[in-house]
Formats: structure tokens, C-alpha cells, sequence
């Protein structure tokens, strides 16, 4: 048996230099937007192009928060985006357990149509869209959102809760229901706790396209005070100037619900990104 070669310190150091690069090219745009966010308005051209302000200030933070609609925004966007989360993770885990786990007459066209929902651009169904909420009097309210991104966002998650579904082996529930429990309590108390990485993948992804959807958002809303935050920021630019500063502030700020978010479901979330990578 010939034992493997260590890897040189050449080749070592080159690896971690890839991933050094590519973690600054990915934190760059953030660091940008800070840096942006601290600088004075008076600076922000004549320093432009500076990797940091000379002098630093937290002027536009505070008149984000306190001379601007934005707290009613953010607090639109975590209600919209938490609401979206968990009725979609709810709805998903639903259908993808039935379509990992029964055989049933036109389950195959049901598959079908809801990939179908996911091949038609987004300006190609605003109009139809619109003109449904409309009809409903649901415009320029939060629940038209809710259902909106609830309804793009259910295919995806479906499949990608039937994937974990799939993989965990029919025996378990099977030996449960043997030994007294309905079908019900087998994926209670069995299958629904192995299966919580994959919910933290979908409620990870599900929360991100909420947070950050703008089309909709843009479309549906136009009340002040159901705008969420994408919008909102649009508030910040004018007819004939850009208030950067306060843009980037209030960009800084909302990074803060996916952060925490994330940190709650991080555990989770790496063992469904990862769950399959490696068998045996």
C-alpha cells in the first residue's frame, strides 16, 4: 500500500492565497459600502477614490435613524421576510414529504407546472400580477407581498425539501409506525428532526430573496408606510442628486436582520448545504 504525498508548502501557500483572494474580493463591496457610509458628504468626491475617509462620521447613521422613514421600512421588510420564511418552509415541507414519500394519480404534472412557474421572467408576470392584487384590494399592503413571494418561492423550496426527504431511508418512519406511532407522529418525532438542515437551507435562502426583492415590492407598494426597505432606499435619491451617504448608512443598517438571521440558523444551514457531499 503506497501511502499518499503530502502536499508541498508551495502548493499550500498557494491554496490559501486563492481563498485570501477571493474572501477580499467578495468583502470588498461591503468594506466600500462602510466606508462610504462613515464618510462626510463634503468628502465623498474629493476622496473619493481614498481606501479610507480622513475623517470619519456617523452623521449619516443618525439621520437615518432618526430624520428618515427608514426604521418603518426595515421594520416592514423583517415582518414581510420572516413571515415569508416560515409559511414557505411550512408549505414546502409539506409537499415535499408528500411527493418523497407517495405515489399518487398526476403527481408527475404537478412536478411539471411548478417548474414551469420558475422558466417565465419576472417582467414578463408583473402585469398579471398587479392586476390580480388590484382586483383583490390587496395593494399597498404587506399581505399582498407575504403571498406574492410565498407563491414564487414554494416550487424551489419543494424541491429542495423532497431532496432531503428523499434521503433519509423509508425504514425509519416504517420501524415507528411498527412500533405504535401514526403516521403523523413518524414524522414528528423521526424524520422532521433530521430533516432540520434542510429547513435552515430553506428558510436561508427563502429570507434572502425576500429581504432583498425590489420588482414586487416596487410595483405593489405604494404607500409610504408598507414600503420595505429596498424601496426605501430609493427614497435617498433625489431628482438632480444622489445622498450617498445616508444610502450607504441605511444599506449597513439593513445587513444586520440576515446577519443575525443567518448566525440563528448557521448550524443548520452548513449541514443542509453540505448533507450528501459524502457518502459511505
Amino acid at each position: 500500500m503506497t501511502s499518499l504525498s503530502r502536499p508541498s508548502p508551495l502548493t499550500v501557500a498557494g491554496k490559501y492565497l486563492a481563498v485570501a483572494a477571493y474572501v477580499i474580493f467578495a468583502l470588498f463591496p461591503l468594506y466600500w459600502l462602510l466606508k462610504i457610509a462613515l464618510t462626510p458628504d463634503r468628502m465623498i468626491y474629493s476622496e473619493g477614490t481614498a481606501l479610507w475617509p480622513s475623517t470619519l462620521t456617523f452623521e449619516n447613521f443618525r439621520a437615518v435613524i432618526f430624520a428618515s422613514d427608514f426604521l418603518a421600512y426595515f421594520k416592514n421588510s423583517v415582518i414581510v421576510s420572516l413571515s415569508t420564511a416560515a409559511i414557505t418552509a411550512l408549505v414546502a415541507a409539506a409537499a415535499g414529504y408528500a411527493f418523497s414519500r407517495f405515489h399518487f394519480r398526476g403527481k408527475r404534472w404537478v412536478i411539471v407546472l411548478m417548474l414551469l412557474t420558475q422558466m417565465f421572467p419576472l417582467l414578463m408576470i408583473i402585469a398579471p400580477i398587479y392586476k390580480i392584487v388590484a382586483g383583490l384590494g390587496m395593494l399597498n399592503s404587506l399581505t399582498s407581498l407575504i403571498v406574492v413571494y410565498t407563491a414564487f418561492n414554494v416550487p424551489f423550496a419543494t424541491f429542495l425539501m423532497q431532496s432531503f426527504f428523499d434521503g433519509i431511508p423509508k425504514d425509519l418512519e416504517e420501524a415507528a409506525m411498527i412500533d405504535g406511532c401514526t403516521r403523523f407522529q413518524a414524522l414528528w418525532k423521526v424524520i422532521l428532526p433530521l430533516t432540520l438542515p434542510g429547513l435552515g437551507a430553506t428558510l436561508g435562502f427563502v429570507f434572502t430573496a425576500a429581504w432583498s426583492e425590489l420588482l414586487f415590492a416596487l410595483m405593489l407598494i405604494n404607500s409610504n408606510d408598507a414600503m420595505t426597505f429596498p424601496v426605501g432606499l430609493l427614497t435617498f435619491v433625489s431628482k438632480f442628486s444622489v445622498d450617498w451617504g445616508q444610502m450607504m448608512a441605511a444599506g449597513v443598517l439593513a445587513l444586520i436582520p440576515s446577519c443575525l438571521f443567518f448566525l440563528f440558523i448557521q448550524r443548520y444551514l452548513v449541514q443542509g448545504l453540505t448533507s450528501g457531499a459524502v457518502k459511505g
